[in-house]
């Protein structure tokens, strides 16, 4: 999940719903940037009037997410990677990718 934000937006428990779509390809939503802020020693989400903070864990998906990767493509780096199942990863990463998706950070 994506910590250093407070609260969820009230539609977030829709998204969170959703069932696993492997074949999903994630990508920023407009306006939306995913860097390396020198100032606060953090990656962040940022866009317009929104800050996100993700944890060490979402910042290692937020770094394959390319707009070409599928959850399938990313869970299965993620695997070889951190030496762990692609099918636990991707049930892992999706709740997170969903509420990013209901905070309009990512587009699914």
């Amino acid at each position: 999940m994506i910590y250093g934000v407070q609260g969820r937006a009230p539609w977030a428990f829709f998204m969170s719903d959703l069932p696993l779509n492997l074949l999903a390809i994630p990508r920023l939503a407009p306006g939306m940037k995913f860097r390396h802020d020198a100032v606060r020693q953090a990656w962040v989400i940022l866009g317009p009037e929104r800050l996100f903070m993700p944890d060490e864990h979402a910042v290692e998906v937020l770094k394959l997410i390319d707009g070409k990767n599928s959850l399938a493509d990313i869970a299965a780096n993620l695997a070889a990677r951190f030496d762990a199942p692609a099918g636990v990863i991707a049930a892992d990463i999706w709740p997170m990718l969903t509420d990013l998706a209901a905070r309009g950070a990512i587009k699914l």
